[in-house]
This record gives C-alpha cells, structure tokens and sequence, in this order.
C-alpha cells in the first residue's frame, strides 16, 4: 500500500532558526505550512549552543530577529541586548511557541530521502516520515540537502581568487595570531608518524581554491552553579590523541606565559543565569581542524555522523583534557574544574548539544551571486530583502604541518590556517541571492545556503541574518505559493513593503 502524500501549500526543510521563521512567516500569512527537520529540536545553532548572539551593527536588526531578541528579553523581564543571547532550553521555547501559535506542522526525525521533480519545479520531498508535496519550498538546512538534491547549483568550500578577484578568497597566508600555533612545535611523534589532530598533504598555494570550509565544533554551554555536572572521562578517551595539546603547553611553559582558561574555550558569564557559551578560542579549541570538515557538506547520512560523533568526541574529550591532564597548567585545570554542563541543557543529548556547528556546507550558485566586493564596498541592491553587518569572518580552515627553512637544517612545525577577520560597513542582501536560476528551479527558497562566495558567505553566515532571511523568504514562499507564479517572478517591490511593515530594516 502506497503511504498518502501529504499536500501542503508552503513546505520548509531544516527547522533552523531560518527554518522557523520562514515557516513562521508563511504560517501567519494563512498558508497551509509544513517544516521537516532531520533531527528532533528546533531552532538550529540559535537553540543549539550558539547562545552568545553575534549581531554586528545593531541598527541592520529588523523583521523577526528583531523580534526573536524582544522575546528573548520578556522571557527574562530585561531590556532587549541586556544578555548576549539566550540561554539554549528558552530559545527553543520561544521558537516552538511561534510555530505553535502560528499553526506550522512540525515533523520530527525527517531526515531528506529523495527529491521528486516536475519540469523546472519540485513536487514533493520524500522522508523518513513520509512524502510532503508542496507549492513552493524553502531549504532552510545548513547543508543544502533539498538544494542539491533538486539539481540546483551550488559550490562547496574555498574558491580561487581568480574566480571573482578576491583580494580574501583561497588559501591565506600562514600569518602569527591568536588562532595560529607558535612556532617549533613539531608535528611528528619520535617515530617519525604524525600525531593526530594535524593533517598530513601539501597545503594548495596562497590564494588557490581548495574546496576548504570553515573548521566545524560544538558550542558547549557551561554553568558554574551547584548541580553542574563534572566534565567526565568518556568511554573510548585516547590520552595520545591529545600529545599536540601538551606539546602546546610546554611550549607556552617554556616561554614563561601562562594561559588563562577563559582564553581556551570562552569562560565568559555572558548567558542569564550565570552559563556560558563556551567558544572556539585561541590554536586549541573546541573547533576540530583535521580537515574532517572538508568532506561533510557533500557526504552521504552515515559519513556525516562518523563525523558529527568526531565532532562531538573532541568536545567532550577536551574539557576532560583540560581538566585532569597534569601537563595543563594547575591554574587552567583549577578554573575550568569550577565549570560543568548546566543539568537543565541539552538533557536528551547528554547535555551537549544537539547541533554540530557547521560553519558552512553548500552555498547556491543562484540568480545573483554576491562576493566580497558587494559587502565591501556596499553595493546596493534594488531588490533588497535584508541587511548584514558582521564582519568577514572565516575561521580556521585546518591545521596542518609544514617544513621551515632554518640554518643548518629544516624544521617541521604545526601551522594553523584560514582565519580572517576583516570589518565590512551596512551592505544589503538581494532576494536574488536566496533563489536559484530560473532554469533551474522556479519553486525553491535558500535562505540558509545563499548565493555567495565563501568569503562573502563568511559574514552572512550569522543566526540573525538567517532570522531575518527565512522570514523574506517565507513571505516570498507564501506569495509564489498563493498566486502559483514562479520565486523569480513574484513582486519584490510588494515583499520589500511586507517586510518594512513588519520591521524589516532594507537601508540605512
């Protein structure tokens, strides 16, 4: 017996925070609304340990993330901005709350099978869950799943500087700085094999295109309050995995400087309710740069959970580390000691996250593409549909080893590299950068995976412009879907005043 299709007007893949608000959107606007998320929590990185809100120039902040921050401030009776951000459990509290009152059906555990296509549209999306038919679609995912599978174009990964004339594209210059490691330490153990945590291969050429992305991690909330729960040995910890990390140490030892914790994994009260959001800081960190990154956005269901456990493992794995080994400095495993996982977090996922941070995965190759020239130098666009504002901000790509040159013989030495931090004023955001080439798909959204560059894609890539650009696109969704015109057709000019009469910020 052939299991029913379920016909829905407005279908969004990914509950991402993008994913609720443009359910959300389209929700509110009366349209029949279904969102499939892979996993079982909503809200993405917004509720999934990315509780410190980057937000750049706070003028840009419009539409729903404007609102998200306002009811972020009722739930805590404060002024909006007073925390960072929210504490995880109450972000998604709020987001289920808007989904609820909204009307959106919800599907759990959906992860995207295959992709059914008519022409130059999608018909339906078949899951684990069952198969969802729909007007217009929205991939709200932050791999691009429904994207790729539907035959749009997209790229993975670093490009060369030649492609657009990226003063920042490729690979960077190994350069000294807080992400990069010090100088001498070697790569190799005394037998002359690698140690983990550094990747082995030749780095591409300074400015090529390596098909590198972001190094990915878990955003760990912390809590310093009675009850946390002691960061523990796992089953399955290496003591060898981490030599790197005691080679660093004694380096820092040696050099008479001593780190403090805070500058290891982010100690910083910065959440209500005295919790942290514990960050990828210093040439030791919770984000993992083994290049294993590398090969997620592309790879199948069983890979891509070899790799989040990877992920998850480092986590867990380092805060054990930095707690118990006695070659981290008495004063690192002191203060982090003082520090546990906050028993009311995360507490079906062992109370680390449910969301792997992937910094980047696929981005569209769609009806405009926008590159670092558009948001440096502050290209305008008619068909605006949001601002961003955050800085270009590319974290480490991997950490590899490389030979120096010094008299009498060369030296291996640890290298990190990728980072980038390059400040950007206001630039606006097309509606064309979320839809795909009209030859392509005339049905689909991508507020998450948007056209652009890796190194556009680097300041885009923040909670709140995904807030704001699921909510362009399920209004969008909802005027394709109600006047069965194509995504590319529908009327910008009546969207652009949709979204400033529900505070969307188009210019300054």
């Amino acid at each position: 017996m052939v299991a029913a299709v379920r016909q829905a007007e407005v279908v969004v893949y990914g509950a991402t925070s993008g994913g609720v608000c443009a359910a959300v959107a389209a929700a509110r606007r009366g349209l029949d609304t279904v969102l499939l998320e892979p996993g079982r929590h909503v809200g993405g990185m917004t509720s999934g340990g990315l509780g410190y809100t980057d937000i750049g120039d706070v003028r840009v902040l419009g539409g729903m993330a404007a609102e998200f921050r306002q009811a972020v401030a009722d739930a805590y009776g404060v002024a909006p901005g007073r925390y960072a951000g929210p504490e995880p459990h109450v972000a998604e509290e709020i987001f289920l709350s808007w989904l609820e009152r909204a009307g959106v059906e919800v599907v759990f555990d959906a992860p995207l099978r295959t992709v059914v296509t008519s022409g130059d549209r999608i018909f339906s999306a078949a899951t684990r869950r069952g198969d969802y038919a729909g007007g217009v679609f929205v991939d709200a995912s932050y791999e691009g799943d429904l994207m790729a599978a539907a035959g749009v174009s997209h790229r993975i990964g670093r490009e060369d500087r030649s492609l657009h004339g990226e003063r920042f594209a490729g690979r960077r210059e190994v350069m000294p700085g807080m992400h990069n490691f010090p100088p001498y330490i070697s790569p190799f153990r005394d037998d002359g094999t690698l140690l983990p945590q550094v990747a082995d291969g030749p780095m591409a050429e300074v400015g090529e295109g390596d098909g590198g992305v972001m190094s990915y991690g878990y955003r760990v909330c912390m809590t310093t309050a009675p009850g946390r729960i002691p960061f523990e040995r796992r089953p399955g910890y290496d003591d060898d995995h981490w030599e790197l990390g005691r080679r660093l140490f004694r380096h820092w030892r040696e050099q008479g400087y001593e780190p403090r914790a805070g500058r290891l994994v982010g100690l910083e009260p910065n959440l209500p309710n005295g919790k942290c959001d514990g960050n990828s800081l210093g040439p030791f960190s919770l984000s993992v740069l083994d290049r294993s990154a590398w090969a997620y956005p592309a790879a199948g269901p069983e890979e891509r959970e070899r790799i989040r456990l990877h992920h998850l493992h480092h986590a867990q794995d380092l805060l054990y580390f930095l707690t118990h080994d006695p070659e981290v400095p008495a004063s690192v495993r002191a203060e982090l000691s003082r520090w546990g996982l906050p028993p009311d977090e995360f507490a079906d996922t062992g109370h680390l996250p449910h969301q792997l941070y992937v910094r980047e995965a696929r981005r569209m190759l769609g009806e405009v593409h926008l590159t670092e020239h558009d948001l440096i130098e502050g290209r305008r666009h008619a068909d605006a549909v949001a601002m961003g504002s955050y800085h270009l901000d590319i974290r480490e790509v991997q950490r590899t080893w490389r030979w120096v040159y010094e008299h009498p013989d060369p030296i291996p030495m640890v290298v990190t590299e990728g980072y980038l931090s390059v400040g950007v004023a206001p630039y606006q955001i097309p509606y064309r950068a979320l839809v795909p080439r009209r030859e392509e798909c005339a049905n689909l959204l991508v507020p998450v995976c948007v056209s652009a560059s890796h190194v556009a894609f680097s300041s885009i890539r923040m909670e709140v412009q995904y807030q704001m650009l699921g909510h362009a696109a399920g209004l969008a969704a909802a005027q394709a879907a109600g006047s069965g015109t194509a995504v590319q057709d529908v009327d910008v000019a009546a969207l652009q005043e949709e979204l400033v009469a529900a505070g969307q910020v188009l210019s300054l």
